[in-house]
């Protein structure tokens, strides 16, 4: 199935169970669990912000062990938050200050969550492909992540 034809797939499943559930981290539980199930990427998973601490607290995932703590900032997460952009990596080894949570990953897309007008949370997903994440993925990722601010704000 072509890319995109998939996204608008997965799009229709995940508002339709998240659109009934007034739960925010159920909610971004199904979201991970749906985009692993139908994308071959290595993990997929929110951080969750932490103003208090200004750092970025491990939430709900898919996949291997991941960072538990990222301070504001600092590696391809840290980074969207403090910019308030998504952000494309074709190859996290060439990222300055990449934080290699697992040695596998190779691309990753980040993608800012905006609740009641702030960040409170990342979309993280690394890929074991170098280049794997596109203009695409970051339209359709952008939209699941704006139907959770929706819901949220």
């Amino acid at each position: 199935m072509e890319k995109e034809a998939k996204y608008k797939n997965v799009v229709k499943i995940i508002n339709s169970v998240i659109e009934t559930e007034s739960d925010l981290i159920a909610n971004m539980a199904n979201i991970c669990a749906i985009l692993k199930e139908h994308f071959d990427w290595l993990w997929i998973g929110f951080y969750r912000v932490d103003q208090t601490q200004r750092e970025l607290v491990l939430g709900p995932f898919q996949g291997p062990l991941a960072c538990t703590r990222i301070p504001y900032g600092k590696g391809v997460c840290g980074k969207s938050w403090a910019d308030k952009i998504s952000l494309v990596v074709d190859n996290v080894h060439e990222f300055e200050g990449h934080i290699a949570c697992s040695s596998l990953s190779n691309s990753e897309i980040v993608i800012p969550v905006f609740i009641k007008g702030e960040i409170g949370a990342i979309l993280d997903i690394d890929s074991t492909k170098i280049k794997d994440f596109d203009d695409i993925d970051r339209k359709y990722l952008t939209m699941i992540a704006q139907k959770l601010t929706v819901l949220f704000s």
